[in-house]
C-alpha cells in the first residue's frame, strides 16, 4: 500500500474539505480540496495581497476570495511568517535572561567566530536580549546532574522583583548544566510565579536539553521572545474564524515539515522558524512519490525571498543547527531551506562601484513594485519581467499592472548605467537569477550532494519565470512547474503530518554505553512524544515512533544522525547502530574510519500523527475534469512581444489548462498557469503532463 493510500483514511463521500494558508511577505495563497464536492469544485485556490500589520487579515480575505465559508471547513493548515518576521526585525517585547552567575554574557560571546575574517571595522551582531535584562544568579549543578550550589532563594527573589519593576512578563530561564537535570530551572520557574502570575515561561531543560550552552541558551531565548507574539497571533486569528462560524481544528506548519495544532504552537514558537517555506518541501514530498522522483531540488520565489531545500528519497535533508542571525544558532530539527533576499518585490540599485545590484531590499506588499500601482517608484524583479513582456499586465484578469509605471521605475537606472530599459531589465532578470542559483549550491553542493542528479522544482507565483535560467547556472537539465505552483506552500500544508522532535543528551561511547541506560532514555522520550500527538488529537493508531542519534567519532566537533530501531536495545543492536553511523558518515563527508570510537551525542524520537490526504487518483480526476471542461482546443491563447539575449521575439501565450498531454512547446514561449507564468527561452523546451504539471527540459537533452 502507498503512502498515498495508508494515509487516504475517509472515503470521498464524505465532507472534507481541507484548508491550506501559507502568509508570505507579499502574497497571502490558499489551496483547499474538498473530493466529496461536485465535479469542477474539489479545488479552491486564491491568491491575495498580505496585510503585513495584521496577517490574520489577509488570511480572512484569502478565504472569501475563494469562495469558502469557514463554517464548511474541516481542517486548517496555516503555513506563517510571524516568527521569523518577528526575529527578523526584532518586533517582540524583549525578554528576560534568568541565568547561572557567570554566563550571562553567553549569548553575547557567542563562539567568537569571525564572520568576515579579514574586515577590521565588523560590528557583533546585537544580542538578542540587551545586558540590563540579563540577569545571573547562585546555582549550580554539575555535568552528571548532581546539585553542587543550591538555588539561593532570597538572591534569585530579589532578581525577580527587579524584572518585575521593569514591566518584563516574559522570562527564559537557562542554567549552565540544566540538560542533564531541570531541577533548578523548575524551582526557579516556580519562584517567579510567586512574584509574577502571569508571567511566560521558557526553560532550556524543556525547550532543548542538549549539551553546549549557546545553541541551548538562544533557542530559550527565542521561545520566550516569541511566546507573547505568536500566542497573540495564533488567539487573534482564531477568534477571527470562530466569529465566522469556522469550529475547525488550526493546525501550524512546523519547521521541521509536520504540523500541529495552534495550541501547542503558542507553546513551541521556535518551531515555527520556517513555517512558511516548509509547506513547499511537503508539496514536494508529495510529486517526489506521484511522479517516482526520488531526488529534488525544491526552490520557491516569492515576493521577497527565494527559498531552496534538497530531497533525497522524497525526504528533505534536516538540519540540527540552523542560525536566523550570525552567531544566533535555533537547535531544533528543522528543514535544511535556505533562503536569501530574492523575489519578485527584489529592488535594483546601483552601487558605488557603479555596477547594478538586485536586493536582498524588497519592495514587499505595501507599496510593492511600481507596476502595483499602490506608490512604489523603486524598479523591481516584477517591473522588469513586465517590461520585458514575460508577464501580461493583467495577470490573466486578475490584476491590472502599471507598464508605463514600471518603465519609468526601469528608466531611473537604466539611464544612469548608460543601458536601454530592455537592457536593464533583463539585466536584473539574470543577477537575481544567479542569486537565486547561489542559494542552490548552498544546499546542494556545499552538502556534498551534485545538483545535476537532481530535478529543479519551481514553486511561486514567480517561480516558472525564472527556473530554467536557474537550472542552467548550476547544471540542471530537468525542471518540474507544478500545476499549483503559485499556490505550492498552502497545497503542501495540506498534505502534512503532524510532527514532533524531541531530543535529550546521552553522551556516551558505544563500546561502553549502558544498555539499560540508553533503553530508559528512548522510553521517556517516546512517553513525551506520544503525550504531544495525543495532544494534539492524534489516534494511537495513527501514530508512529521513530528514534535516531546524533552521533561523532570521538573528538570531533560535529555530528551525524544515524537510525536507531525501535524495541529493546541490546549490546549487539547498539554495535549495529555504530555500525550504519559509518556508512551515514561516508554519504555525508565521503570517508568513515573503524579506528576511531564511536560516540552517542544526542537522542530524538520523531513523532508522526498520520492525516488525510489527497488520492492521486481521484484527486487528478479532479483536476483533469477542469482540464477537460475548458480543453480540446488550442492552447495558444494570444501572442505578443517578449524581449529574449537582446532582442524583442513574437512570442506563442500558451494556456496550460488547454495543453494535451505530452504537446511540446519550444521556446521562446510563455506558458500562463492560474497563479503563475512559466518562461521559455530560446532554447528550452516544455511539455505538459496528465497532472497538468509542466516539464523543461532543453533542446539537446529532448534529442
Amino acid at each position: 500500500m502507498s503512502r498515498f493510500a495508508a494515509h487516504f483514511l475517509r472515503g470521498i463521500d464524505e465532507t472534507m474539505l481541507r484548508v491550506g494558508i501559507d502568509v508570505g511577505g507579499t502574497f497571502t495563497d490558499l489551496f483547499g480540496w474538498d473530493l466529496s464536492a461536485a465535479p469542477g469544485e474539489q479545488v479552491r485556490e486564491a491568491k491575495v495581497l498580505s496585510t503585513p500589520a495584521d496577517p490574520s487579515i489577509g488570511v480572512m480575505q484569502a478565504l472569501e476570495a475563494a469562495g469558502i465559508d469557514p463554517k464548511d471547513i474541516d481542517t486548517i493548515v496555516h503555513g506563517t511568517t510571524i516568527a521569523t518576521n518577528a526575529l527578523i526585525e526584532r518586533r517582540y517585547p524583549e525578554p528576560a535572561l534568568i541565568t547561572t552567575r557567570g554566563f550571562r554574557d553567553v549569548i553575547e560571546i557567542g563562539r567568537q567566530r569571525r564572520r568576515h575574517l579579514y574586515d577590521p571595522y565588523q560590528v557583533k551582531t546585537r544580542p538578542l536580549i540587551d545586558r540590563s535584562r540579563r540577569f545571573g544568579v547562585t546555582e549550580r549543578m554539575d555535568a552528571q546532574g548532581n546539585t553542587v550550589t543550591p538555588i539561593d532563594r532570597e538572591e534569585s527573589l530579589r532578581v525577580i522583583r527587579e524584572i518585575a519593576d521593569l514591566g518584563i512578563t516574559n522570562i527564559a530561564v537557562a542554567f549552565i548544566n540544566a540538560y542533564r537535570d531541570g531541577r533548578h530551572e523548575q524551582e526557579m520557574k516556580q519562584l517567579i510565579l510567586e512574584v509574577i502570575p502571569d508571567a511566560q515561561i521558557a526553560l532550556s531543560s524543556e525547550t532543548r536539553p542538549k549539551m553546549r550552552e549557546l545553541g541551548r541558551f538562544t533557542t530559550t531565548v527565542i521561545r520566550a521572545a516569541l511566546l507573547p507574539a505568536v500566542s497573540e497571533y495564533i488567539e487573534r486569528l482564531e477568534q477571527k474564524l470562530a466569529a465566522a462560524g469556522s469550529t475547525a481544528p488550526l493546525y501550524i506548519v512546523k519547521s521541521n515539515g509536520g504540523m500541529m495544532r495552534g495550541e501547542t504552537a503558542k507553546e513551541r514558537p521556535e518551531e515555527l522558524i520556517e513555517s512558511g517555506p516548509a509547506g513547499g518541501v511537503a508539496a514536494g514530498s508529495y510529486l517526489s512519490e506521484l511522479l517516482d522522483a526520488p531526488s529534488l531540488i525544491i526552490t520557491d520565489v516569492g515576493g521577497t525571498s527565494f527559498e531552496a531545500s534538497l530531497m533525497e528519497d522524497g525526504v528533505g535533508l534536516i538540519t540540527d543547527e540552523y542560525e536566523i542571525e550570525w552567531e544566533r544558532p535555533i537547535i531544533t530539527p528543522m528543514l535544511d531551506i535556505r533562503s536569501i533576499g530574492a523575489g519578485g518585490g527584489s529592488i535594483a540599485w546601483i552601487d558605488d562601484g557603479g555596477s547594478l545590484r538586485v536586493g536582498p531590499q524588497s519592495a514587499g506588499a505595501d507599496p510593492g513594485p511600481a507596476c502595483y500601482g499602490r506608490g512604489g517608484t523603486k524598479p523591481t524583479v516584477t517591473d522588469a519581467n513586465l517590461v520585458l513582456g514575460r508577464i501580461d499586465p493583467t495577470l490573466g484578469g486578475k490584476f491590472d499592472l502599471d507598464l508605463d509605471a514600471a518603465t519609468e521605475a526601469m528608466m531611473s537606472i537604466a539611464e544612469a548605467l548608460g543601458m536601454s530599459v530592455h537592457d536593464c531589465a533583463e539585466g536584473i532578470t539574470e543577477i537575481v537569477s544567479e542569486n537565486m542559483a547561489s542559494a542552490i549550491r548552498m544546499v546542494s553542493t556545499d552538502r556534498g550532494r551534485d545538483p545535476r542528479d537532481h530535478t529543479l522544482v519551481a514553486f511561486g507565483g514567480a517561480g516558472g519565470l525564472h527556473a530554467h535560467t536557474i537550472a542552467q547556472s548550476v547544471g540542471i537539465n530537468a525542471v518540474l512547474v507544478p500545476r499549483f505552483a503559485g499556490v505550492a506552500c498552502a497545497f503542501g500544508a495540506t498534505t502534512m503530518d503532524i510532527r514532533h522532535d524531541l531530543e535529550a543528551t546521552f553522551y556516551s561511547e558505544s563500546g561502553e554505553v549502558d544498555a539499560d541506560a540508553l533503553n530508559t532514555a528512548f522510553a521517556l522520550l517516546e512517553e513525551q512524544v506520544s503525550d504531544l500527538l495525543t495532544k494534539d488529537g492524534v489516534a494511537a493508531e495513527r501514530a508512529t515512533l521513530e528514534r535516531s542519534a546524533q552521533m561523532r567519532y570521538v573528538g570531533q566537533s560535529y555530528d551525524v544522525s544515524t537510525p536507531v530501531p525501535s524495541g529493546t536495545l541490546t549490546v549487539d543492536s547498539i554495535a549495529e547502530i555504530a555500525t550504519a553511523f559509518h556508512k551515514v558518515h561516508e554519504r555525508e563527508y565521503g570517508v568513515y574510519s573503524e579506528s576511531f570510537g564511536v560516540a552517542f551525542v544526542t537522542l530524538r524520537v520523531t513523532g508522526v500523527g498520520a492525516t488525510e490526504k489527497p488520492d492521486p487518483e481521484a484527486f487528478t480526476a479532479a483536476m483533469h475534469h477542469v482540464h477537460e471542461g475548458n480543453g480540446g482546443g488550442d492552447s495558444i491563447k494570444q501572442r505578443r512581444k517578449a524581449y529574449f539575449n537582446g532582442t524583442h521575439h513574437d512570442v506563442e501565450i500558451h494556456d496550460v489548462k488547454r495543453l494535451s498531454v505530452e504537446q511540446i512547446v519550444r521556446g521562446p514561449a510563455i506558458i500562463e498557469q492560474q497563479d503563475g507564468v512559466i518562461v521559455l527561452p530560446p532554447g528550452a523546451v516544455g511539455r505538459a503532463d496528465r497532472y497538468e504539471n509542466v516539464l523543461i527540459t532543453t533542446e539537446e537533452a529532448l534529442a
